[in-house]
């Protein structure tokens, strides 16, 4: 571990975020989580993919 990931997580220990940072952080990996799943689950609509260069 580098010496700057220390102080770093010394930082974020002593002014923690805010509970808004926070939950806006969880919505948004909420939200590629959802579209993840959609899209593995073969929901995603064909106009939205992308095409594939193999011949």
């Amino acid at each position: 571990m580098n010496m700057r990931h220390l102080l770093r997580m010394s930082r974020w220990a002593r002014n923690p975020p805010s509970e808004k940072k926070v939950i806006m952080v969880f919505a948004i990996i909420a939200f590629c989580l959802i579209l993840f799943g959609i899209e593995y689950a073969g929901f995603w609509p064909d106009w939205a993919k992308t095409n594939s260069l193999k011949p």
